[in-house]
């Protein structure tokens, strides 16, 4: 590939990566918005099948209510930690390898914008997803964190993929075959 195809394909990456993310985050943000104004107008608990709800809570902490904090900042601080992460991932995405990659990274940072939004706006992140079975809840989430979850998921099954089809490259080698060249020539 050339330095102009490299370039290209980085900006590729980059723009879809973008594209994810703004899809991403809105999509998590119109969720919220149907939420709050309209489906728990008042909070209630809704059972939509007998192992899923919407039930409106509030995390003002990070993953299951880790480093929660009612402190001003406390928030503040995540939403720094936050987009300090953004930024990196926007970096790793303008070097991503290939649109499985890119699409997986925006899916990260848009699920990580959404939920600086709510963080900013209301000092808190909305969740309303409750999946139950057998008395054991996982905890509340939304869309934001779903897009975070699988945008992880994807990079990693896209790593371990990578990874697979370069060691069978490396397998596929004749290394023995050419070693034995060698030594029947001298």
């Amino acid at each position: 590939m050339t330095n102009s195809e490299n370039a290209t394909s980085r900006r590729t990456g980059l723009w879809l990566a973008l594209a994810v993310a703004l899809l991403a985050a809105a999509a998590d943000q119109a969720s919220k918005w149907v939420i709050l104004e309209h489906v728990m107008d008042p909070p209630r608990l809704v059972e939509v099948t007998p192992f899923f709800n919407l039930t409106l809570g509030f995390n003002r902490g990070v993953s299951f209510g880790m480093l929660s904090s009612d402190e001003a900042l406390g928030r503040w601080l995540l939403v720094g930690l936050t987009l300090g992460i953004v930024a990196a991932l926007i970096v790793w995405a303008r070097r991503a390898d290939g649109r499985i990659e890119a699409a997986a990274i925006g899916g990260v940072i848009g699920g990580a914008i959404g939920n600086v939004i709510d963080r900013v706006r209301q000092g808190a992140v909305t969740d309303f997803l409750d999946f139950h079975a057998l008395g054991w809840h996982w905890p509340a989430f939304n869309l934001a964190d779903a897009a975070i979850f699988c945008g992880v998921a994807a990079m990693l099954l896209h790593s371990w993929a990578a990874d697979r089809a370069a060691d069978k490259k490396v397998n596929a080698l004749p290394l023995n075959g050419a070693i034995e060249d060698k030594r029947n020539e001298a």
